[in-house]
């Protein structure tokens, strides 16, 4: 069939506080991290031998996915970073210099291979994107998808001929420069000798270096277009408007867990919710031991992580709680992501406990009442 390499290396600057303490792969939608999601669908596809380059917070990572025998798969992990006076440094490669170093280390890419990122949700047909590349003799492929023109703006634009060859590359165009409405979704597929031409040692990037490199020498480098659900969580925001649409039932694959007591009301176990005084609107999921006093309500699409605690007269709408978070009674929580120690609004601007600027009140629910 093929290899996958999944790139998980990278900090995830741009959704914190979602990645203070986890790297961006382990950050949960519907209470997996999304990287679990990626690697059900390689192995759905018959891709069992993954491997994985991490950095940063890389031990939540290979604690959570250990060797893959959960799924079916074969993971390998691959550390970028350096010892310095004692402490372990991450330092990362950029995506293709992360590939050299384990082909150097172990020459693991001697077949096709699916690269993907660790941060986004997909339903791509892997097997004819496979067939497609193999099709046309590439050496390398770029998945991509067309996308409005007045929203180029935001993407990597790929440019090329009227048979699908790569011809040059544009990011994030306005939408007057745009030659092309073909964005880059990060999902490539390498034929071994491609992983030649990056250099030994060095960091380097696939998407500003390698590829550039592939257009100068003319190799046969092609761009799919495909149709698929690609949910990038790139900022922020998106983490926002991913949950909203799994929670609306717009992603195949991602079923609700809990028991569904009402309609559009799913429920895990041991909750205490006051249910004969309390609103609650569908579609919302309420985690374990979670506790809703009288008197709350809870609007949805809203997510409830497990140990949460709502106090009375409380409001949360269209929002998403991590576990243990406390609401305190009478707030009114509305599009936001919440935890213990932080909240954030759908526009991305963060508050932490105690900030003078902000009038919400919430905490630990493993604090006092």
């Amino acid at each position: 069939m093929a290899k996958g390499m999944i790139l998980a290396a990278g900090q995830g600057t741009r959704v914190r506080p979602l990645t203070k303490n986890v790297p961006k792969p382990m950050v949960p939608i519907l209470g997996k991290p999304v990287m679990e999601y990626l690697i059900e669908h390689l192995a759905r596809y018959g891709i069992k031998e993954i491997m994985i380059n991490v950095a940063y917070n890389h031990y939540k990572i290979e604690n959570y996915f250990g060797d893959g025998h959960r799924w079916g798969v074969t993971i390998g992990y691959s550390y970028e970073g350096v010892r310095d006076h004692g402490e372990i440094v991450p330092k990362p490669l950029g995506s293709a210099g992360g590939m050299r170093k384990i082909q150097d280390f172990s020459g693991f890419f001697d077949e096709t291979t699916l690269v993907i990122c660790g941060d986004a949700i997909i339903d791509l047909d892997i097997g004819a994107a496979l067939h497609e590349h193999r099709s046309k003799q590439a050496v390398a492929s770029v998945v991509t998808l067309e996308v409005p023109k007045d929203q180029v703006k935001n993407y990597g634009i790929v440019v090329t001929d009227t048979n699908g060859h790569i011809k040059s590359f544009q990011e994030k165009p306005s939408p007057e420069e745009a030659k092309s409405n073909l964005a880059s979704t990060g999902i490539y597929i390498f034929e071994p000798s491609v992983l030649d031409l990056v250099p030994s040692g060095k960091t380097f990037d696939i998407g500003s270096e390698l590829f550039p490199m592939l257009v100068e020498k003319e190799l046969p480098f092609f761009a799919q277009k495909r149709f698929f659900n690609w949910i990038d969580i790139g900022r922020l925001s998106d983490y926002w408007s991913v949950l909203m649409r799994v929670l609306n039932g717009e992603v195949a694959q991602m079923d609700m867990p809990g028991k569904e007591i009402r309609p559009g009301v799913w429920v895990g176990p041991n909750t205490s919710i006051a249910w004969d005084s309390v609103q609650i609107v569908g579609p919302v999921y309420i985690g374990s031991s979670v506790r809703i006093d009288p008197g709350a309500s809870i609007i949805g699409p809203t997510w409830i992580g497990h140990g949460s605690h709502i106090k009375s007269r409380a409001r949360v709408e269209r929002s998403i709680l991590f576990e243990y978070t406390r609401i305190a009674d009478g707030q009114s929580f509305s599009e936001m992501i919440v935890s213990p120690q932080y909240c954030v609004t759908r526009g991305g601007d963060a508050y932490y406990v105690g900030d003078d600027e902000c009038i919400l009140r919430w905490g630990d629910a493993r604090g006092r009442i």
